[in-house]
């Protein structure tokens, strides 16, 4: 049985032509993130003084990305195991019967979790990529803004675009490979990868927040109050 046979789930012509579309539109998404990427890495990164303050921002955003990972790690493990289990909490819908009448628990079992994988490695993806790609931006943003705001302003549009078509091309990835592999099926493996997405998501945008909040104050701490430095001194 060919899984990418779209026509095994009943469904005709023009409905075929649009799932496989929607899936060329996720590539077109993230080929222009790589296209996007690819311009703002190549503009200038100003000043030696500003790339010394630069990569003091770059080290520490990648040591914090670095533990985030490590600290991530294991509650996916625990929750892939989780989410196979889930077919006796949540049992498979009357369409995943229909879909596959054999073994229906052990495939939807499964399904959830290759899904719920997929869904949080994406995830991950975006917020590791989009968090690297504002790190890359900034500095070349503040360089631009010399010569012009209009340059600068673009580089940053650009920067932010990458994450949101990433999201967009793998989000619309995900869910279309699941739905060509699972037909009628799909919700019951959709709940892994939603699961999956939104969990990390969630992790790390809570994460980033305490980390940005625990930085800021750690130097207003020392700046100000121990050095005696002046707010926005790049010191």
């Amino acid at each position: 049985m060919n899984i990418f046979d779209v026509s095994r789930h009943g469904l005709n012509t023009f409905e075929s032509i649009a799932i496989w579309s929607v899936l060329v539109i996720a590539f077109i998404s993230l080929f222009y993130a790589w296209l996007l990427q690819r311009s703002v890495l190549k503009k200038d990164k100003g000043s030696e003084k500003m790339q010394e303050v630069w990569n003091a921002i770059r080290i520490g955003a990648d040591s914090y990305l670095s533990t985030q990972l490590k600290t991530i790690l294991p509650a996916i493990l625990l929750l892939t195991v989780a989410l196979f289990l889930s077919v006796y909490i949540v049992p498979p819908s009357a369409e995943a019967l229909d879909e596959f009448p054999v073994n229906t628990k052990m495939v939807i079992a499964i399904g959830r979790t290759i899904a719920f994988i997929m869904g949080a490695t994406f995830s991950l993806t975006v917020g590791q990529l989009g968090m690297r790609m504002a790190i890359q931006a900034n500095v070349r943003a503040a360089s631009a803004a010399r010569r012009g705001f209009n340059e600068a302003l673009s580089i940053a549009y650009y920067s932010g675009t990458v994450t949101g078509m990433l999201t967009d091309g793998l989000g619309l990835l995900g869910g279309t490979l699941i739905f060509i592999i699972f037909g009628k099926a799909a919700p019951d493996a959709l709940l892994g990868f939603g699961f999956g997405g939104t969990l990390l998501a969630l992790f790390m945008r809570v994460g980033g927040g305490i980390y940005t909040k625990a930085a800021d104050v750690g130097a207003d701490l020392v700046g100000k109050v121990e050095k005696d430095i002046p707010e926005d001194d790049p010191r």
